[in-house]
């Protein structure tokens, strides 16, 4: 068989790229938190690439793609290990989505899941034991994000296939939905998911000594920096490599991604700027994550003007969203609630109105907008029983919390035995080890 080299280049360059945004989301997320748990901060996004990047080639492609199970997740057992997902019988490369060999799909799948745990991290930064943070990694991945990778691009509830709630809702044609949810590449997989997983476990793990009372500010605002960087890098082969070939919908998907960014990042720094005073270089960075987010389920189905709409809805709502946390007395310490709960949320609903063949300002009638707001508030519930319920019993088990003495320390210290800088403590270490 003749193999379509560019796409498979593509794909491998993209899975590339959506890794990197992991070690990208390190930087972002250790440089809002004090330099007293910045390592730890990174750890947790390092812990949940080494965590995944095992479990995913066991079981989580198989419980993603593998054989449904109420069109709720796939059988575990059907690859496990990738067995019959490489090779077929005759031990010819299995295809992919694309005229390629599948492991490139396999690839591209588990910086996915790798990110999108990872996402969670920043609501527990400064006060949660390190190895109950692995434990929930595995779990979580297990039992929240391979299932809902299952229900929306697996072919299950979430999907557009026979069996679907959009199926039940409005009938099929050719076994296809006759209006299908649009998710891209994640809006409810990623980012509601993530966002809904932080919301809850903020609530469990409680509030930072000194959360509300005493000034928690960003540590380091070049690494913020650095971090959006290269998260909006990375983002192209996140949404861009969704399109699972080099060619005229990735294009699409690239143009609507910077757009969209853009038009969010602006939006996020008018709001500042009215509401404060000023526009800060932590707003700049955080409305480009928020553009990105909200971009992301919707950058095959929108065309570029009505990406900047959505990133300037995006920059607005998600800028006012991170001071909720306030007003409601729960500590999501680094806005994962208010950029990724609500930038999926505004990015999912929103190609309700603004897809460019099926949105209701297009003539597209209501249909898109309904199913689009379903697939939303099922990803919420999910993700949120699911993680209750893990949540839960680890903190009845391992523990959420460091001690206080360890959170007042610096739990770089105290848990990785390094700091980051020597004026915390880093000298006294290395002069300890000798």
């Amino acid at each position: 068989m003749e193999w379509d080299t560019g796409a498979a280049a593509w794909m491998l360059t993209s899975a590339s790229l959506v890794l990197l945004m992991t070690p990208g989301l390190a930087f972002f997320y250790g440089g809002m938190v004090r330099g007293k748990s910045v390592l730890n901060m990174m750890m947790m996004s390092f812990g949940a690439i080494g965590v995944v990047g095992v479990i995913y080639v066991l079981w989580g492609w198989s419980m993603s793609y593998g054989s449904s199970v109420a069109g709720i997740f796939g059988n575990p057992f059907d690859q496990f290990g990738l067995s019959g997902t490489l090779f077929d019988a005759d031990g010819n490369p299995m295809v992919g989505l694309g005229n390629y060999p599948q492991v490139i799909d396999v690839a591209f799948q588990v910086t996915f899941a790798i990110i999108t745990v990872a996402l969670i991290s920043g609501a527990l930064a400064d006060r949660t034991k390190f190895g109950t943070w692995l434990a929930f990694v595995a779990v979580w991945v297990t039992v929240g994000y391979f299932p809902m990778a299952h229900m929306v691009w697996g072919g299950g509830q979430l999907s557009g296939l026979e069996g679907s709630i959009a199926a039940a809702m409005f009938g099929t044609t050719d076994g296809v939905a006759n209006t299908a949810p649009i998710d891209f590449a994640g809006g409810t997989v990623v980012h509601i998911n993530a966002g809904v997983a932080a919301l809850v476990l903020a609530l469990i793990i409680g509030k930072r000594k000194g959360f509300g009372t005493e000034a928690m500010r960003p540590h380091n605002l070049p690494f913020v920096m650095l971090g959006a960087a290269l998260l909006w890098f990375g983002w192209f082969g996140f949404n861009a490599g969704s399109a699972f070939g080099a060619d005229e919908n990735a294009g699409m998907a690239w143009v609507n991604t910077t757009t969209c960014t853009a038009a969010a990042m602006l939006a996020w720094l008018l709001t500042e700027k009215f509401r404060d005073g000023h526009a800060t270089s932590l707003g700049a960075a955080s409305g480009i994550v928020a553009g990105l987010v909200a971009i992301t389920p919707a950058a095959g189905a929108l065309r570029p003007v009505t990406s900047i709409i959505l990133g300037i809805v995006a920059g607005v709502l998600c800028a006012l969203a991170v001071g909720l946390k306030y007003k409601f007395g729960y500590d999501d310490s680094l806005d994962v609630v208010g950029v990724h709960l609500v930038g999926g949320l505004v990015g999912t609903v929103l190609i309700g109105f603004l897809a460019a063949d099926t949105g209701l300002f297009f003539g597209g009638g209501v249909n898109q907008l309904i199913i689009q707001i379903v697939i939303a508030l099922v990803a919420i519930v999910f993700s949120g029983l699911v993680t209750l319920v893990i949540g839960l019993i680890l903190k009845a088990t391992l523990g959420w919390r460091v001690s206080q003495d360890v959170e007042v320390g610096g739990i770089d210290l105290a848990v990785h035995g390094e700091t980051a800088y020597e004026n915390l403590g880093g000298a006294r270490v290395v002069s300890e080890v000798k």
